[in-house]
């Protein structure tokens, strides 16, 4: 990786995917799998462009726009489209490069890709987001298609964006195709999309508990950081299987629980339309059962907890949180946001499971647990393709059934190729980077892509 820019998001993501391929014996039975990490670590295109637009008082605006299509082996680029200040050509790279092995893991035939921009859609109004969106689309609709590249939605692409991308898309192209996920229901959009990440992070979860003889989702403290989808739902699906939320977060700060009663339902409803209005969680108005506390996290503010949902972007448990929440007794974390944890983080919860058998912390990567959201894209692809809407019940069938065969392909792979002690736990981490891994680059194989 010496000689490319230095891009530390992409960097760590590669580290952490190389790092478990060589402590485990996959390179020492397989060698010629080597030759594959060096070839998948390169995207196959990255396009770049700029995007041009005019805000309302008619003077001229210039953003990046940026497409990674990064691994096509098992199907067309698929993966979200981000608008946020921060995106960078590093952090698309890193989430094209996670994406890949994702959508590995659903089963479904998908390829690995990200976009996006450093626009930022906050504080902006409909005609703005709407000239942006369509000087973006112009561009990117020469290199998309339903058979070539499917975006999605990511941070700062909600529904409506999606409405303005693709009918930029139709009238360019001048095509009614399954072009972009997350569509709206009347045309296009599949059932549970908007719950699909937060809902298959709690079942996923779920699988994780039963296997570790802990019971269920019923009585357990829940901490959660993030207030967007993805902690939404989470949070919900949390609340309906009996536990109590403890927390939500934004960019500027905490929601923490007071007292037994924790978040309720009324709670997100109204976070809920608080964040539709691009505002922040300060906002919210003083509740007796919640305390705002501005520029923190939630994970060394939440004492003990059962389980923890990092849900709000990457990097979000360091090190010192990481050793926080051991310490409070968290039995459970898992990501619902891409890369969640440091790798100091991941350290620290691969020790403890080491060290500390059935009785450890249990870590499971956002590449597994957090692969429900672009599986119910892939389920909206299926159904554009066949013309055809499938009822709430049927997606979210389809939708357990996948977050249970992620589970369990990873727990099998880390068996297969990972040494553990009696009563240690499976390194879930491991097992998912693995066997992502090994389907994709055998399909490159048998492309002829590396041999």
């Amino acid at each position: 990786m010496s000689n490319i820019a230095v891009e530390p998001e992409f960097e760590q993501a590669y580290q952490e995917l190389a790092l478990t391929l060589e402590n485990s014996s996959l390179f020492k039975k397989f060698p010629k799998y080597r030759t594959a990490l060096k070839v998948v670590s390169i995207p196959e295109r990255v396009i770049q462009f700029r995007v041009v637009w005019e805000d309302d008082t008619g003077k001229l605006q210039v953003n990046h726009g940026y497409r990674v299509q990064f691994n096509s082996a098992l199907g067309p680029y698929k993966g979200g489209l981000r608008l946020h200040p921060t995106v960078n050509l590093s952090i698309l790279k890193f989430l094209g490069f996670e994406q890949i092995f994702k959508n590995a893991l659903t089963g479904l035939m998908m390829g690995g890709g990200k976009g996006g921009s450093d626009f930022d859609p906050k504080g902006k109004t409909d005609s703005e987001i709407r000239r942006f969106c369509f000087s973006f689309m112009r561009e990117l609709s020469r290199h998309i298609g339903a058979d070539t590249d499917v975006p999605a939605g990511d941070i700062g692409v909600g529904s409506r964006e999606i409405g303005y991308l693709f009918g930029a898309y139709r009238r360019d192209r001048n095509k009614f195709e399954g072009v972009l996920t997350g569509k709206g229901l009347t045309w296009g959009g599949s059932l549970i999309r908007p719950e699909a990440t937060g809902y298959g992070l709690v079942y996923y979860v779920e699988h994780m508990i039963a296997y570790a003889n802990a019971g269920s989702f019923e009585g357990k403290r829940v901490a959660i950081s993030g207030s967007g989808n993805v902690a939404q739902y989470a949070a919900l699906k949390c609340i309906e299987l009996g536990a109590t939320v403890v927390s939500l977060s934004d960019s500027r700060g905490a929601l923490i629980a007071v007292g037994d009663k924790g978040v309720t339902v009324e709670d997100i409803e109204a976070i809920m339309e608080l964040k539709v209005n691009r505002q922040a969680l300060a906002d919210f108005p003083a509740q007796e059962n919640l305390k705002y506390i501005d520029g923190v996290r939630p994970w060394e503010h939440v004492g003990n907890v059962d389980i923890a949902l990092p849900s709000a972007t990457q990097n979000e448990v360091s090190k010192e949180e990481a050793l926080a929440l051991v310490a409070g007794g968290t039995k459970f974390i898992a990501e619902g946001s891409n890369m969640g944890c440091t790798l100091e983080a991941i350290e620290v919860f691969e020790n403890e499971r080491r060290e500390k058998g059935a009785d450890a912390i249990w870590y499971a990567p956002g590449k597994a647990a957090n692969c429900g959201g672009v599986a119910v894209s892939g389920l909206e692809m299926s159904q554009n393709s066949q013309r055809l809407a499938w009822a709430s019940e049927t997606v979210d069938d389809k939708l357990k059934a996948i977050m249970k065969t992620a589970f369990t392909l990873g727990l099998d792979t880390a068996k297969e190729y990972v040494e553990a002690a009696e009563g240690e736990l499976p390194s879930l981490v491991a097992g998912s980077n693995i066997a992502g891994f090994v389907k994709v680059a055998q399909a490159m194989f048998d492309h002829g892509d590396w041999w």
